[in-house]
């Protein structure tokens, strides 16, 4: 499973800069948990990979910087029994996870004002249920 990382179409990250380390896993499994190393915990150094260009990482590194660790950043997946499950599942959250920190960020609201008739009729509204409530009273004060 030691193939290249596809983020998105221009964002690869080749299988060298990827580190995985194994543990034992918590979980689903039984005994079979107590014996084989299933969990995975997936690394990459955001901060000092050659792959990613520089304005990219820049925005990465902000959007990421509470999950980062020395410019590390880690995945564990322990959900599956199997080790080779748990791989899988650690690049691809791995990959949506840098897939979101890439995304380009969202366009500027630009503020606008009411339009004049909006206006006009949020008045109207509120002196129709004025007269509404006044009408209710037991002592109308006109």
């Amino acid at each position: 499973m030691a193939a290249d990382l596809t983020v998105t179409r221009t964002l690869v990250i080749p299988a060298s800069e990827l580190h995985e380390r194994f543990s034992r896993s918590s979980g689903p499994g039984g005994q079979h948990v107590n014996t084989t190393d299933s969990r995975v915990e997936l690394s990459f150094d955001l901060a000092g990979s050659p792959s990613v260009p520089e304005w990219l990482r820049t925005r990465m590194l902000d959007r990421l910087a509470g999950r980062l660790v020395g410019g590390v950043l880690t995945i564990a997946a322990s959900e599956h029994r199997a080790q080779l499950q748990n791989r899988a599942a650690a690049r691809e959250r791995l990959a949506a996870l840098l897939r979101a920190a890439a995304a380009a960020p969202p366009p500027v609201r630009r503020a606008t004002k009411p339009s004049r008739g909006a206006k006009e009729r949020r008045i109207a509204a509120k002196k129709r249920r004025g007269i509404t409530k006044r009408n209710r009273r037991a002592f109308p004060d006109d």
